[in-house]
């Protein structure tokens, strides 16, 4: 019954959403699809704007992957991660998440294929996807798409809770899964 509930309300929410957006716009007398276009049109120049930042951080990142620096910073980190539970096979998701959300999806679908949806760390990834960010890119496309020059503390604010996030994926799967 409830998984009849939960599917119900997840197939209405969106166009529910989406109506009450409309009426409460007409409403307000508000005209909707002007102001919607015109939005998408302001979307559209932000795209164009950032493309550079885009570019920038997947050339880095492929050049981070393809240098063989993230299999030896793998290597080095493997005896300190292990201290707390975390498998050196979970180190390159750990490192590529900040950097890219479909590098750590692709680090993530190898870990599922490799070992098994049901290995710790299969489920230590799936966790960290969901626990932690995509900072630098997050940081070069909004940072860089309103022209912010000065992260101050945004990098390492943000770095530190992703170092929370895939050291409580790590605990937590280990606690819940064994």
């Amino acid at each position: 019954m409830f998984q009849g509930i939960i599917n119900t309300v997840s197939a209405v929410a969106i166009p529910v959403l989406v109506l009450a957006i409309v009426l409460h716009g007409w409403k307000k007398k508000v005209k909707v699809y002007e102001v919607f276009t015109e939005g998408a049109k302001e979307g559209f120049e932000v795209a164009v704007r950032i493309i550079p930042f885009l570019v920038a951080i997947l050339v880095a990142i492929g050049a981070f992957r393809s240098s063989g620096a993230l299999d030896l910073l793998t290597s080095l980190l493997a005896p300190v991660t292990s201290w707390f539970g975390m498998p050196g096979e979970v180190i390159p998701m750990a490192l590529m998440r900040p950097l890219s959300g479909s590098g750590a999806l692709g680090v993530a679908s190898e870990l599922i294929n490799t070992y098994g949806v049901d290995s710790i760390p299969a489920r230590i990834a799936a966790v960290m996807e969901g626990s932690t960010e995509t900072t630098f890119y997050i940081l070069a496309v909004y940072f860089g798409s309103v022209g912010v020059k000065k992260t101050r503390h945004a990098l390492p604010a943000a770095l530190i809770a992703d170092l929370a996030g895939i050291i409580s994926a790590v605990v937590v799967t280990r606690v819940v899964f064994g």
